[in-house]
């Protein structure tokens, strides 16, 4: 018996410590103005992996955010959690929501310089986490689809952007050769609030020259990828959902592959 147990405990001792997924907060600023989001990813490696700048909804970074960062990281990305409204600025419901993305939807720049400030704090972290810095995408949901295609706009060149039943329209077109990231769009084709925007795109990113895919899933509405969402006009689709997050893996791991 007395070896028995000597035989265990050599076994839980040369036994690695349980992984964990880590979500640790950073702060940056942009301009007069700071902002708090969170670096997300798995432990149980030091192997250097891609980067995700992941930009929430309308609610900003939640808890439901956190929990959709460690889901999309996994082993395989570093996800950085994107706050756009300022520190200490989180929406407790729709009105305080909606008053936020008021202000940022008619000042495509200002969206464009805080996505911007986001990304260099995102690059600075990787001295501290497993991030490898040269290759970095980004994907956004509603309002963070919006963010992410202004930066875009902004002629950054990253690996890929993926938007989620994302705004379409902006206050400011790309320019020919402005666009130097490949984007791929996924889309609810029930979502009434971008029919009207849909073409006025297309046009956009084809007088661009931009490399980008626009995917249609039939049925789903608007926030059709948020398992919170359960609203008229704003609902969970599980089918398109699981679609939706595929493709988007498959899309970041052929950019990825291809170290441009």
């Amino acid at each position: 018996m007395r070896r028995l147990l000597l035989a265990f405990g050599l076994l839980f001792a040369a036994a690695p410590a349980f992984a964990a997924m880590q979500a640790k907060p950073v702060e940056w600023t942009q301009g007069k103005d700071r902002f708090s989001g969170y670096v997300v990813y798995d432990d149980a490696s030091k192997a250097m992996r891609p980067g995700l700048l992941m930009v929430p909804d309308w609610y900003g970074v939640t808890p439901a955010a956190l929990d959709k960062a460690r889901q999309q990281a996994g082993s395989d990305y570093v996800v950085f959690v994107v706050d756009m409204y300022g520190a200490g600025v989180r929406p407790a419901d729709d009105k305080q929501a909606l008053a936020q993305v008021q202000g940022l939807y008619p000042k495509p720049e200002l969206m464009r310089a805080r996505m911007q400030a986001a990304l260099d704090a995102f690059k600075a972290q990787a001295s501290v986490v497993p991030l490898d810095a040269t290759r970095i995408g980004a994907f956004g949901f509603c309002f963070g689809g919006s963010s992410v295609l202004e930066l875009a706009r902004s002629g950054v060149k990253l690996a890929g952007i993926v938007t989620f039943h994302g705004g379409l329209h902006t206050e400011r077109p790309a320019t020919p050769g402005t666009i130097k990231t490949p984007i791929l769009v996924l889309n609810g084709a029930a979502d009434q609030s971008q029919k009207a925007a849909i073409v006025p795109f297309e046009d956009e990113m084809d007088s661009a020259g931009a490399d980008w895919q626009f995917v249609n899933f039939g049925g789903a509405v608007h926030c059709f990828a948020l398992e919170t969402a359960n609203k008229p006009g704003c609902k969970y689709d599980p089918r398109a959902a699981r679609r939706a997050y595929a493709m988007m893996h498959g899309f970041f791991a052929g950019r990825f592959a291809l170290r441009e």
